[in-house]
């Protein structure tokens, strides 16, 4: 029995109104899982997490940040429940996705105990979601884990398909592992406490599944966008569920990335040699580079030939209106290089040989997969934007 079957065990003996959630499973055969979508669902979080583990114990890895809010609750729901919990907390932010982080955390996990039926709970947003499901794939060669994504971007986007990893001074996500989770709980409310520089962070990475194959979705959130980020609870209970739904199905049919799932890197290989030439500090949030990508790489597309110039200015239009940033303006103390950027993206992990792919568009909904792009025309495009 896998693990999206076990866990419904439990979850199925709910009356119609405490199930007040949505569940999107990604079909990986004995190792699918569910993504759990709904609100208040921390407070219940042990009726998912107890079916899953081999034995009542759990290690929870979080943040500073998320430890403020959360680890308490999350702890004290699943001690109820007689789990015995202990907990790893370290420091926030993007430079926790290093090998010195990730070596601590591996010795503080074994000083405590673990074996190949143990279970780790990542707590927080896309560094500790990667970094902990870099952890579990590493520790025994392979242990069990599950999300509870507290940000936006973590729950539309990383804490879905089993990318793990940390990054290397050579570029973002450079070492890491395919390695599925065996649960997904997002709790809606967990954004509540967000500031709105996160949520807009994490906003981006939402609009990517409109731009990539959901024009309709991309439509909803030129009206909708902003009552997302303001909380508005059913619209943003929408965005997430559709935003997963998208990703799931991605990953479902092509879970290692040989095909279709580079679609998910819409702007993201602009954007990850901009997060890497600012040092991966807090001048450039994630989801902004990704921002400033898609920008990047529907320009692109339009040198290329394949994209109108009025689905640039449509996607600039809506990017600004939300607050995200568009151009590297945003980060005016950095002297952007083109020749340097391009450097960085010859290192992206979609290359092959000496060959640059990208993800580039026929228009908004409708992107697709070109290799062997010539490096003068992403040359030309940079030069757009470095000023």
């Amino acid at each position: 029995m896998n693990g999206a079957n076990r866990a419904n065990r439990m979850v199925n003996t709910m009356t119609e109104q405490e199930r007040d959630f949505d569940t999107v499973t990604v079909g990986l055969g004995d190792r699918s899982y569910d993504i759990i979508i709904g609100h208040g669902l921390l407070d219940k979080a042990c009726d998912w997490i107890k079916p899953l583990l081999h034995e009542p114990s759990t290690i929870i890895v979080t943040d500073e940040n998320v430890a403020k809010y959360h680890l308490d609750p999350l702890k004290e729901t699943l001690e109820k429940s007689g789990i015995t919990v202990q907990s790893i907390v370290v420091p926030a932010g993007e430079k926790s996705k290093s090998l010195t982080v990730f070596a601590d955390v591996c010795e503080q996990i074994l000083k405590i105990g673990v074996h190949r039926k143990s279970t780790l709970i990542a707590l927080g947003g896309g560094v500790i979601g990667d970094l902990v499901g870099y952890v579990s794939a590493s520790l025994l060669r392979g242990i069990d884990f599950i999300q509870i994504p507290t940000t936006l971007l973590a729950q539309v986007d990383s804490s879905v398909g089993g990318k793990t990893g940390i990054n290397a001074q050579a570029g973002k996500n450079l070492i890491g592992a395919f390695h599925q989770p065996k649960l997904v709980l997002i709790d809606c409310d967990t954004l509540d406490s967000l500031p709105m520089r996160e949520m807009r962070s994490g906003y981006a990475e939402v609009l990517k599944y409109g731009a990539i194959d959901n024009f309709t979705f991309f439509e909803w959130l030129e009206t909708n966008g902003q009552s997302v980020l303001d909380g508005h609870k059913e619209n943003r209970h929408y965005a997430i569920k559709t935003s997963v739904e998208s990703k799931s199905r991605i990953v479902s049919a092509d879970e290692k990335e040989n095909g279709i799932r580079a679609l998910l890197n819409l702007g993201h290989t602009f954007g990850h040699a901009l997060e890497n030439t600012t040092g991966y500090d807090n001048r450039l949030y994630h989801g902004e580079a990704v921002a400033i990508g898609m920008v990047m790489a529907h320009a692109l597309s339009v040198e290329l030939g394949t994209c109108d110039g009025q689905d640039v200015k449509r996607l600039v239009s809506h990017l600004e209106a939300i607050g995200l940033p568009t151009s590297l303006d945003y980060v005016s103390d950095i002297h952007w290089k083109t020749e340097d950027l391009v450097q960085i993206m010859r290192k992206d992990k979609k290359n092959i040989g000496d060959t640059m792919t990208f993800i580039v568009s026929k228009g908004i909904g409708n992107a697709f997969i070109v290799r062997d792009v010539d490096v003068s025309k992403v040359e030309f495009v940079l030069n757009q934007f470095v000023k």
